[in-house]
């Protein structure tokens, strides 16, 4: 009597198809991987063509897409943070900057604070909530507009406005994160992010 092992074997052999897979790299290069008879691991066997471009679509286009959470606070990408004209369409006065090694560009014209936050998910998020919230403040009592902004806008900034809301408005998580998502729909906060703010009681 054969194994469990030795019956899988016998009928991936005589049943199941050999396989090949074509692969693009990041820098271009594409490849047909086959796997061999007797091996378990495909490897690299014919290198099709070597390509001058990306194995990805670059998106290169500037996302200046402005979300209105008050009309005193915004929330955007670095691109917005970057464009003058788009910071001077919605009148901003400051600039809440929680990017990791993003340049500040227009430091004559624009209040700034630089809060270097890492977006990964083990990040303690919570203990920014009470500086920024206070920059927010500082802003809006001087009738000032403050634009939060990271890389995308998609995970640390939106993060910070919607603490900012359960903070100093007393909102619930949910009802936050829907206004913020209302006002940039591609809000999506790392899941250590999410996790710390549904939990967060002010």
């Amino acid at each position: 009597m054969r194994s469990l092992a030795q019956e899988i074997q016998a009928f991936s052999k005589s049943r199941l198809k050999k396989q090949c897979t074509r692969v693009t790299t990041v820098t271009g290069r594409k490849l047909v991987e086959r796997r061999r008879e007797g091996e378990d691991e495909e490897e690299p066997v014919e290198e099709l063509e070597q390509g001058g471009g990306c194995g990805f679509v670059e998106d290169t286009s500037l996302d200046l897409q402005v979300g209105v959470v008050r009309p005193y606070l915004l929330l955007a990408s670095q691109d917005a943070a970057h464009d003058i004209d788009t910071l001077r369409r919605f009148k901003v006065s400051h600039v809440l900057n929680v990017a990791y090694g993003i340049t500040n560009l227009y430091p004559d014209q624009l209040v700034y604070k630089t809060l270097q936050i890492l977006d990964l998910p083990d990040t303690d998020i919570i203990l920014y909530l009470e500086e920024c919230s206070s920059f927010i403040d500082h802003a809006r009592e001087q009738n000032g507009v403050t634009l939060v902004h990271c890389n995308a806008g998609v995970s640390r900034s939106p993060s910070i406005v919607i603490g900012y809301l359960m903070l100093r408005e007393e909102l619930s998580f949910k009802n936050a994160y829907k206004q913020v998502k209302l006002a940039r729909p591609s809000i999506h906060p790392n899941p250590g992010f999410y996790r710390q703010l549904q939990c967060y009681k002010p």
